[in-house]
C-alpha cells in the first residue's frame, strides 16, 4: 500500500523505539516468584526483584550478582548496615526494601517464639537467631527476655562491638529485666569469625550475669554463642 512502510521482521519501523530485554525479564521474574513460589529463585534472582526499587528502568541482574559476589552471599547482603549497602552503590530504596524485608522475616519468625514455650523450641530459637546475627561483621550482644511460662517477651540488643568485642554490662541487664518483669534470661552473641568456641571473657561474664540474675530471682537459662558454621551453648558445655 502506499505511503505506507512496513517493517521487515527483525526490524524496527521508523519511530518506534528498542525495548530493553531486561522489561521482559524482570516481568517473567515477576511471574517465576508469584506462580512458583520465591523459594525457587536463585539467590541473584530474588536479590534482583529488592534491587527494582534501585533502578526501576535499568537491568539490575548485574549489580545483584556484584553485591553478592562482593559481600560473599546473599545472607551477608541482607545482614549489612546501610552504610556499607551506600558504599556499595545502593541508593536510599534499594536499602530501605532490603532492611524492611529482613526485618519482616526476622518478625515472623520472633512472632513464632511468643506463641510457645522457648525451651521447647529450642530449634526454633537457634534458627531465629542465626538469622539475627550470624552473618553480623561485629560482635552483638542480645537479650531474651522471658516470663514465668518461658515464654518470649522481649528481645533485645544491648551491645554493638567491634569484629572481636562487644561490651556488656551485667547491671545493665538485670535492670532492663527487671523494668520487663523477666522471670528468665538467655544471652545471646555473635562471633564474626564463625568460630563459636566461648572465650575466658565469655565465661566470665556469663557466671557474672548467672550470680546477679540470682540475687533477683531471675534465671539465667543459657549463653548461645552463633557462628556461621553453628553454635555453642555454654549450658551443654557445663559452663553455665
Amino acid at each position: 500500500m502506499k505511503g505506507k512502510h512496513r517493517a521487515r521482521p527483525g526490524h524496527l519501523a521508523e519511530g518506534e523505539e528498542a525495548r530493553p530485554h531486561y522489561l521482559g525479564h524482570r516481568q517473567r521474574l515477576r511471574e517465576r516468584l508469584i506462580a512458583g513460589g520465591a523459594e525457587n529463585l536463585p539467590d541473584y534472582e530474588l536479590l534482583e526483584v529488592l534491587l527494582f526499587a534501585h533502578n526501576p528502568r535499568g537491568d539490575v541482574k548485574p549489580l545483584s550478582k556484584a553485591l553478592i559476589e562482593q559481600f560473599g552471599g546473599l545472607p551477608e547482603v541482607l545482614s549489612a548496615d546501610s552504610e556499607a549497602l551506600a558504599d556499595a552503590g545502593l541508593g536510599a530504596a534499594a536499602i530501605a526494601a532490603i532492611k524492611s524485608v529482613r526485618e519482616a522475616a526476622l518478625r515472623l519468625m520472633r512472632a513464632e517464639l511468643r506463641q510457645r514455650e522457648v525451651l521447647g523450641s529450642w530449634d526454633k530459637l537457634i534458627e531465629y537467631c542465626n538469622a539475627e546475627i550470624a552473618w553480623g561483621q561485629v560482635e552483638e550482644f542480645h537479650l531474651l527476655f522471658l516470663d514465668r511460662k518461658n515464654v518470649l517477651i522481649k528481645h533485645e540488643r544491648q551491645q554493638k562491638g567491634t569484629v572481636d568485642h562487644t561490651p556488656v554490662y551485667p547491671r545493665e541487664v538485670i535492670k532492663r529485666a527487671l523494668s520487663l518483669n523477666a522471670s528468665a534470661l538467655i544471652l545471646v552473641h555473635n562471633h564474626p569469625s564463625g568460630d563459636a568456641t566461648p572465650s575466658k571473657a565469655d565465661i566470665a561474664v556469663t557466671r557474672e550475669i548467672a550470680r546477679a540474675a540470682a540475687a533477683v530471682n531471675i534465671t539465667l537459662h543459657d549463653h548461645v554463642i552463633i557462628g556461621r558454621g553453628g553454635h555453642t551453648s555454654l549450658k551443654d558445655l557445663g559452663l553455665l
